[in-house]
């Protein structure tokens, strides 16, 4: 289904490019040549076997059966979280419908114990060269679209071509480095990296969608479309209702069903994707039982929402689970492309307007930590001096970076939690001086003598309660700032544009940091329209520290880089960071069922899960 753990798209995401004609079928003996693996990870260990059953967290024995019917909360691409018109989620163009992945297989697939591991889906086994600059993919010879046509390497080989030319800006990023895709045959699938290549560009093209050639032949791949493409994937389209709902149906026969990384996922019959403009009005849905399982992030719903009858009656379950994984970063971000957010010394002046302990304890339920770092609950995070391994790294860099990277790492002020920090606001104030702004009576003019306006887009009012006191401080200081709220669509192009001040922003965190970093931190990205560089972040050391991240051989290395990345970020004042939580809050109508053991990286909700007749029966949910 469209959230199991156990494929892990890049992103939360045809005609030219293509390899024409047929190419001669490699002898068995040229594959050889390269020893054969079941599977691909970062650091080149796998923990699992050739043989291995199944992944350790499912229930091999799930039974099948039942709808689960969930809320868009993450997206990816150009995925929306309030409507959708298309159901080409792999382009810029358009509004992409909730959980289209979950139609099209991969060359591998990821487990959620072993982050930075895949193992074979599409393709059985991979040859890779000694310079690992050639991955030759096996692809199994039962692979089928949903038309019951084989999954060719000419299909792979389109795939990867199509997406470097003409896919969302984000995948063209990621595959900018990918030298070649061709088929050799019908069932070698070859890519060729540049030297300069990312560690991890291999695992990227493995768990990329694999379209049908065939199907985009007689299409435009760029164009936005309500017709349901031709996928392989676990699950097809069934019922929508464009802007409303889309429901994806299990496919019986589907060809990998019975494959290790399959074994105990994909359990329910029908997956729902419900959309809704308003967040209290898709409660009031959950409440209902129209929405099924709901995973909560809203601290006051969480805290006051919740005493309803079904609740009551046991007929929804409340949880609280500890978070185990990375969380990501979020937090207000500055479109630095603009004249006025140029100087760092004016970001932290407005950042510091933010009365986080306030906010915490009169809005948020005292629910919520402050977010500091850009790898929060991961040993990315930058603590303390910096080591003599992350020195090694920023000495090349001294005088060309704030002294700070040198020293400890930037921390947001605590507030007394006045709501309204005079000391703050009278640093802030000084420091914007400092940075040549003066103030006119009530106004904070910018050095160029234009008046201090700030604009804070949205397309929901959610955040309002949290960003209408800080719009005070902004005040206080003579800045006139305001919020407007737009349509998704207007939203979304606003963004695609770089045509905005400030914007909310979060970001899923990872286990192991990547290059693929770059398309949100670098600065080839951060001139890229419709990248997810919205804050226009640009600079060689930054930049630098991506490429060692995905240059590291170990795991250590990979952690070393990304503390100085991190470090070099807090430094750059780019963000006004927010909040983060340290649990997962989950509700559900009790009707499904899971395994006794969750995956190490994640709750497994609801991906691994399955519908349980018994207990939906005894709720009045059959």
């Amino acid at each position: 289904m469209a959230m199991r753990i156990t494929r892990r798209r890049l992103l939360e995401a045809a005609g030219a490019a293509t390899v024409a004609g047929a190419l001669p079928q490699l002898p068995q003996a040229a594959l050889a040549q390269d020893a054969e693996s079941h599977g691909l990870s970062t650091f080149g260990e796998l923990a699992l076997p050739p043989d291995f059953p199944h992944f350790a967290y499912v229930n091999p024995k799930a039974p099948k059966g039942g709808l689960l019917t969930v809320q868009i909360k993450r997206g990816g691409g150009n995925q929306s979280f309030d409507t959708f018109n298309t159901l080409n989620t792999f382009v810029l163009q358009g509004d992409g419908a909730a959980g289209m992945d979950a139609c099209f297989d991969s060359l591998m697939a990821g487990s959620g114990d072993e982050p930075g591991s895949v193992y074979g889906l599409l393709a059985k086994s991979v040859a890779v060269s000694a310079d690992k600059l050639t991955y030759r993919f096996r692809l199994r010879p039962e692979a089928r679209f949903h038309d019951g046509s084989r999954v060719t390497a000419r299909d792979v080989a389109f795939s990867m071509n199509i997406l470097k030319a003409k896919g969302h800006p984000s995948y063209r990023l990621l595959l900018n480095e990918l030298v070649s895709a061709e088929a050799e045959g019908d069932d070698i699938f070859v890519a060729k990296f540049s030297p300069k290549r990312g560690r991890d560009l291999h695992l990227v093209v493995a768990g990329l969608p694999v379209f049908s050639e065939k199907y985009w032949s007689t299409r435009d791949f760029t164009a936005s479309t309500l017709e349901a493409p031709l996928g392989s994937g676990a699950y097809k389209v069934g019922r929508l209702e464009q802007g409303r709902l889309i429901e994806f149906e299990r496919v019986p026969d589907y060809w990998a069903k019975d494959l290790p990384v399959n074994i105990g996922t994909n359990n329910f019959d029908r997956v729902r994707w419900e959309y809704f403009r308003d967040r209290q009005v898709a409660f009031e849905a959950f409440k209902g039982g129209a929405i099924t399982f709901q995973e909560e992030f809203t601290s006051r719903i969480w805290a006051t929402g919740y005493d309803f009858p079904a609740v009551h009656e046991g007929k929804v379950k409340k949880e609280t689970l500890p978070k185990t994984e990375p969380v990501g970063s979020q937090g207000w971000v500055y479109n630095t492309r603009r004249e006025k957010f140029a100087d760092p010394r004016i970001r932290e002046a407005l950042g510091l307007a933010f009365d986080f302990e306030w906010t915490r304890k009169n809005i948020m339920f005292g629910s919520f930590e402050r977010m500091t770092s850009y790898f929060e609950n991961a040993d990315s995070k930058a603590v303390g001096k910096p080591s003599p391994e992350e020195l090694k790294l920023l000495e090349p860099w001294r005088g060309k970076v704030p002294d700070e990277v040198f020293g400890e790492p930037f921390l947001p002020p605590v507030s007394d939690g006045s709501g309204s920090d005079r000391n703050l606001l009278r640093k802030a104030d000084e420091m914007l001086r400092a940075a040549g702004c003066k103030r006119d009576g009530n106004v904070m003019k910018l050095p160029n003598g234009q008046p201090f306006e700030i604009e804070f887009l949205d397309s929901s009012p959610a955040l309002q309660p949290h960003t209408q006191p800080f719009q005070a401080n902004l005040k206080r200081l003579g800045i006139n700032a305001t919020s407007r709220l737009v349509d998704p669509a207007q939203y979304q192009r606003r963004l695609d544009e770089f045509d905005f001040d400030i914007i909310s922003r979060a970001l899923s965190g990872g286990s192991i940091p990547s290059d693929t970093l770059s398309i949100v931190y670098g600065s080839e990205a951060a001139k890229t329209k419709g990248s997810r560089n919205v804050g226009g972040i640009s600079h060689p050391a930054i930049d630098a520290m991506i490429e060692t991240i995905g240059q590291a051989k170990t795991y250590a290395d990979c952690v070393i880089a990304a503390k100085c990345l991190d470090r070099l970020l807090r430094a750059g004042r780019y963000w006004i960071p927010m909040w983060w939580n340290d649990e997962e809050w989950l509700a559900y109508w009790d009707m499904y069922d899971r395994p006794a053991t969750k995956p190490k990286y994640s709750s497994g909700a609801p991906g691994i899960w399955w519908y349980d007749a018994e207990k939906a029966k005894r709720i009045g949910k059959a």
